[in-house]
């Protein structure tokens, strides 16, 4: 037999052993594990960036629905087209139309993954949670409010003044959906949380600015239906154009055509000068290169305008024109956000020193 001393050695032998098994066993399981939340993690930003490119290619073809007069190619039903899940025998429009809520309804499948990935990656409290979901239910929002136009035959050639007011509130609303998405893609991608307080008048240049550009694009959205409805017969532009949207038989559509032009004015003058004094409050290299971009998409946006003007509003400039309005409002979110959180960042450099 064995002394007692060695059996208990050899026990503690086989404990350490087994121990050890299960540590390494355990760590291996812990290692797997991290190594599946960090590639989960990695996903996180490339799907919000995706998300964000892929809204943009929806508005614009929401807008090819508007320039064909295909909004009501699926007549007055909503979510059915034409009183059925899928069209039979369609024609151009409703293929037109039924294609748009298609792409749109995949808009609602990416922001729906966007927050499971979030909520799976991201600890409680973390920004992209909450971009995630703002996310969504900017998209739902968007779908009601193309719904509402549908069921009140607010499509093709109808000239109902309330047309115009909904086109407006869908255009704020796809502006707020794109900065959720912008804001979701940083966070996700690490970038700070942007505080609000405490911003002082930087803050609220800056709300301005972003105010002002949101309305411009709502003034350009019915400035695009009126184009769209009520463009003189014979092609006409200009002063031609100013004295049909002011004569007594003009509806409220035409009339609030020519407030768009002067906004973009006045709009694009406060944002350059914005651009140059948060360079000068904010210094930073990521303001000096944003505050570049939008003085650039700012001139671009401005030539077109005119080009818009003057070849008589074509559907490819229409396009052109929206996308380069997208632009501007992400590069004027984007130097409002690397402004605002240069001073956290810098508060929170002279605090650790």
């Amino acid at each position: 037999m064995l002394p007692s001393r060695a059996v208990a050695g050899s026990w503690q032998v086989r404990l350490h052993r087994g121990a050890k098994r299960k540590v390494n066993l355990l760590s291996g399981t812990l290692k797997a594990s991290a190594q599946t939340g960090a590639g989960l993690g990695l996903w996180l930003p490339r799907l919000a960036w995706a998300a964000l490119a892929y809204n943009v290619l929806v508005i614009l073809w929401g807008a090819v629905v508007r320039i064909t007069g295909a909004g009501a190619g699926c007549g007055d039903h909503w979510p059915l087209c034409n009183g059925v899940v899928v069209p039979q025998s369609p024609t151009l429009h409703t293929v037109i139309e039924f294609s748009h809520r298609l792409t749109s309804g995949a808009s609602g499948l990416l922001a729906i993954a966007l927050v499971a990935l979030a909520f799976a990656v991201t600890g409680k409290g973390h920004p992209a949670r909450f971009g995630a979901l703002l996310t969504l239910g900017l998209i739902i929002l968007e779908g009601l409010v193309g719904g509402v136009q549908v069921l009140l035959g607010l499509t093709a050639q109808s000239t109902d003044p309330a047309r115009g007011f909904v086109q407006g509130i869908h255009l704020a609303n796809t502006f707020a959906l794109l900065g959720a998405l912008l804001l979701t893609a940083l966070w996700a991608s690490g970038q700070p949380l942007l505080r609000l307080r405490g911003q002082g008048r930087a803050g609220a240049l800056s709300a301005a600015g972003l105010v002002l550009l949101l309305i411009l694009g709502m003034a350009g959205a019915v400035t695009a239906l009126g184009d769209l409805l009520f463009l003189p017969a014979d092609g006409s532009v200009g002063i031609g154009t100013v004295k049909h949207d002011y004569a007594a038989t003009a509806s409220i559509i035409e009339k609030l055509r020519v407030v768009h032009p002067m906004l973009a004015v006045l709009t694009s003058a406060y944002l350059a000068w914005l651009g140059v004094w948060l360079r000068r409050l904010r210094p930073g290299a990521e303001v000096l290169r944003w505050s570049g971009v939008l003085w650039g998409l700012l001139v671009a946006q401005m030539l077109a305008g005119f080009a818009n003007i003057a070849l008589h509003a074509p559907g490819w400039m229409q396009l052109l024109h929206l996308l380069l309005a997208c632009l501007t409002w992400l590069a004027a979110v984007m130097l409002v956000y690397r402004a605002l959180t240069t001073l956290r960042v810098s508060s929170v450099s002279g605090a650790a020193a």
